[in-house]
């Protein structure tokens, strides 16, 4: 899917789909490092939307590495799973907020790029809740934020509600070659 589908789907569907432009492989390359997927028996990623990121995910994960891609648009849903031929990969049309009954087992890593400021606080809590419920102790979770909305209320919310839940909350530099500019919240779950 090229941009223009993805900016068809954010005119069509601006709360799901959260972004005008799909992201760019620098961001993917930073939403990816040091968070252990090298090592990571089950991953899931949320809102893989054009699969910029879920191509990242793929090419750090060993072979015998299971990746559950979780969406909530349907024809985004349906497009990734059409063109990943990757046996790791399930993709799962559904909410975040019903991870625990898509995945088996403790989850070593999670990556979002679901549009958490867009969101309610009562939605954010229970997609977080659902995060916190099948990550494994220790298991990381990652999800950037655009650099330009990142000291508005809902995104100073946001970044609080991830340093209560988790152990260890750290922030990378800017992707500033990303459209907008953008950071990556890295977050260590409680052992």
């Amino acid at each position: 899917m090229g941009a223009m589908s993805i900016t068809t789907e954010f005119l069509r569907r601006p709360l799901m789909t959260g972004a005008v432009a799909a992201s760019s492989r620098r961001l993917a390359h930073a939403m990816t490092e040091g968070i252990g997927l090298e090592r990571a028996r089950l991953v899931v990623e949320l809102g893989p939307g054009t699969g910029v990121f879920t191509d990242a995910i793929l090419a750090r994960l060993a072979p015998d590495t299971r990746l559950v891609a979780v969406e909530l648009n349907p024809l985004l849903a349906a497009r990734l799973s059409a063109a990943r031929r990757d046996e790791r990969l399930t993709v799962v049309r559904g909410s975040a907020a019903e991870l625990p009954a898509a995945v088996s087992g403790p989850v070593d890593a999670v990556v979002s790029g679901l549009p958490w400021t867009v969101m309610s606080r009562e939605r954010r809590g229970r997609i977080l809740d659902a995060v916190s419920e099948v990550l494994a102790p220790g298991g990381r979770f990652t999800t950037f934020a655009y650099l330009h909305a990142a000291w508005t209320p809902p995104a100073r919310d946001f970044t609080a509600e991830l340093a209560g839940r988790f152990e260890r909350l750290e922030r990378s530099p800017v992707v500033w070659s990303n459209l907008p500019p953008a950071f990556v919240h890295r977050a260590t779950g409680r052992p």
